[in-house]
This record gives C-alpha cells, sequence and structure tokens, in this order.
C-alpha cells in the first residue's frame, strides 16, 4: 500500500558525511511517522531517529546531536544527514513509514559503511 525507495547510502570514513534519502508512494495519510532504523545482521531493528508530519523529532541518544531528520510533505520524502559518523554506526538502514491505519511500512535498507 505505500512503497518506500531509499537512496544515500555508502562507505565513507570515520568523521565524514552523508544523507540518507528516502521518498514514500502509494495511499499516504497526511498525519504520519516517518523515520530511520538500523539493524546489524542476528539484530532486531533500532530507532534512529523519527519525525511527524508536524515536525516533531525524536533521536536515539546515540546519534543524537550527530544526525538531523528532516522531510518535505509536498514529496512524501524524508531524509537523515548524518555527520560525525563512527565505525558503529555501520549498518544497515531502512525507511520506515506508520499512520493510525497501518502498522507500519518498510523500505528495502540501504548500506552505510563507516571506516576507521
Amino acid at each position: 500500500q505505500v512503497q518506500l525507495v531509499e537512496s544515500g547510502g555508502g562507505l565513507v570514513q570515520a568523521g565524514g558525511s552523508l544523507r540518507l534519502s528516502c521518498a514514500a508512494s502509494g495511499s499516504i495519510f497526511r498525519f504520519n511517522t516517518m523515520g530511520w532504523y538500523r539493524r546489524a545482521p542476528g539484530k532486531e531493528r533500532e530507532l534512529v531517529a523519527t519525525i511527524t508530519n508536524g515536525g516533531s523529532t525524536n533521536y536515539a541518544d546515540s546519534v543524537k546531536g550527530r544526525f538531523t531528520i528532516s522531510r518535505d510533505n509536498a514529496k512524501n520524502a524524508v531524509y537523515l544527514q548524518m555527520n560525525s559518523l563512527k565505525p558503529e554506526d555501520t549498518d544497515v538502514y531502512f525507511c520506515n513509514y506508520r499512520d493510525y491505519r497501518v502498522p507500519g511500512y518498510w523500505g528495502q535498507g540501504t548500506q552505510v559503511t563507516v571506516s576507521s
């Protein structure tokens, strides 16, 4: 019902920056929350950051002050600006969409690798 297409992952040195993008299409409800989660092999997905349609944000403690989430409601897009990247940020990052109608939809994931 909702399709999410991610881009922007890649390989970067510690201290560098990346910007992830996610575009949503399909049955988009005006009032929704979008965000980014990450998962290492064998682990559960971990919240990185979320943002509501109204702009309220939430960040994991581990990324607070380094990552910034934003969105463009007209384009149904969400972004994650990642600065001061650390090797421990290495993970697969997933875009998420949810509203009152559905538990949530996931993107396919984009790999972020931070070298020391």
